[in-house]
């Protein structure tokens, strides 16, 4: 008996990028995977936690989004990651057809 239907099961060579950085505040350890899945968006990963996001620019510039997504304590600990994210995220994110 079939239990599972496989949605996709692709494999793809993968740029992943660690990062360690403190701010005035706070300790940040993430691992950011750039893949062509998701529709570009790079899978963030707090390496602290285990929480994981896909974020595009639009989430960057929400602080409040990061501060819930990441659970931060202030609105100016997450205005101090967006500003970190808008510099290494790219900046757009190429919208083609992710599933057929």
């Amino acid at each position: 008996m079939n239990l599972f239907e496989k949605l996709y099961d692709e494999h793809e060579k993968v740029k992943v990028r660690f990062v360690g950085f403190t701010t005035k505040d706070i300790r940040y350890d993430f691992g950011i995977v750039y893949t062509n899945m998701f529709f570009g968006k790079p899978l963030v990963i707090c390496m602290q936690t285990g929480r994981s996001v896909l974020l595009d620019p639009k989430d960057v510039e929400d602080h409040e989004y990061l501060q819930r997504i990441f659970r931060i304590d202030t609105i100016e600990q997450a205005a101090d990651l967006s500003e970190f994210f808008t510099d290494i995220l790219p900046s757009s994110s190429p919208l083609e057809a992710q599933y057929e």
